[in-house]
């Protein structure tokens, strides 16, 4: 599916946000940030704004997308909204088809809903969604298809018939849809790309942190696709951490906070609010720990504007995609604005130019 790179054109843009807390920052100030950066997506003309689902992570205030979505759709005009994704094993599949029907109903033709399996959080916090009901192992794991399925049934315009105690019963998520959102199905290995292409359903493989697999994984969403009722062929993106600045140097710096944070994540250690550029210069990694990041590193896209619009156009063009999702992880120095985030905004200005 890929393609030469003497016919790579400029793919279209996309936004993924974790909505990152910096030190200098409360959940308040992270969350303006967030806004204006979609304002900006919004006015360059990027296609999607998605937000992702994390629970007790220091570094991250994206702890409820729907409810994150429903600030940045009522803050921009033309953007599609969505999740990237709702971890649907913490959740009633009725509650996100109501939630997600609402948003809809609310900025209509706007809204994607993207879907995931894992639990974007540890043990205890997975434990505590789902009032101690179990870990990740649990029946809202192993079900995952049928939950799937549910949220999809509940969100049409006629609901879905349940059977209670002998008697069917008409179940909708809002009383009078006229649209449904758009369901995408996300992952990180090949379980959901099977399960996406059985579905016939929008597939995005998590490139920007998995980093391996994702030429196999699309591979396989492709080649066993059956078309639906929603989807004649297969379509999918891909999804990539970006920093770009005015100079290859600065955007590397400006990448440093969160490779660092990346670093603690994968190698058990304590996670924090993200540091400040200059902290995070300070920062003298063992040679084995140099070596992780240098590895991410080279997977980001970190660079000057140029150099970075052809890094995007040439993953594109590799993994056969019209689209591509950045994450902008430019962190912020000293002395930045707390309800702001320039080096991000610039990092959307630059590429988009």
């Amino acid at each position: 599916m890929s393609q030469s790179r003497s016919h790579q054109t400029s793919p279209t843009l996309s936004v993924l946000d974790l909505v990152p807390v910096r030190s200098d920052q409360t959940s308040g100030d992270a969350l303006a940030a967030t806004l204006e950066l979609a304002r900006e997506a919004d006015a360059l003309g990027y296609r999607r704004y998605w937000v992702a689902e994390h629970h007790n992570m220091p570094a991250v205030a994206s702890t409820n997308p729907p409810v994150v979505m429903a600030m940045i759709a009522g803050a921009t005009e033309r953007l599609r909204v969505g999740s990237g994704g709702v971890m649907l094993p913490n959740h009633a599949p009725l509650v996100v088809a109501e939630q997600f029907s609402l948003l809809e109903a609310a900025y209509p033709g706007r809204i994607d809903l993207g879907i995931g399996r894992a639990p974007g959080t540890d043990p205890v916090t997975s434990y505590a969604l789902r009032h101690g009901a179990g870990g990740v192992s649990d029946e809202a794991v192993t079900r995952f298809p049928e939950y799937v399925d549910n949220v999809l049934a509940m969100m049409e315009p006629e609901g879905v018939a349940v059977a209670v105690a002998g008697r069917q019963q008409v179940l909708k998520a809002t009383p009078a849809a006229a649209g449904v959102p758009e369901m995408w199905l996300l992952g990180s290995s090949d379980y959901s790309a099977r399960l996406a292409a059985e579905k016939g359903m929008p597939y995005v493989f998590a490139h920007h942190f998995s980093g391996s697999g994702t030429a196999e994984a699309l591979e396989l969403y492709r080649s066993t696709f059956r078309p639906s009722a929603a989807l004649a062929e297969p379509r999918t993106f891909l999804t990539v951490n970006v920093s770009v600045a005015p100079t290859a140097e600065e955007a590397r710096l400006r990448a440093l906070p969160q490779l660092q944070m990346m670093l603690a994540l994968r190698t058990g250690q304590p996670l924090q609010a993200q540091v400040l550029v200059e902290e995070a210069e300070k920062v003298q990694a063992p040679p084995a720990q140099q070596d992780v990041i240098d590895a991410m590193a080279a997977r980001w896209v970190i660079d000057a504007p140029e150099a970075a619009r052809a890094r995007v156009a040439e993953l594109a063009s590799t993994y056969g995609v019209d689209e591509v999702m950045v994450v902008p992880v430019a962190g912020a120095h000293v002395g930045t604005e707390p309800g702001s985030s320039p080096a991000r905004v610039e990092t959307l200005r630059l590429l988009a130019a």
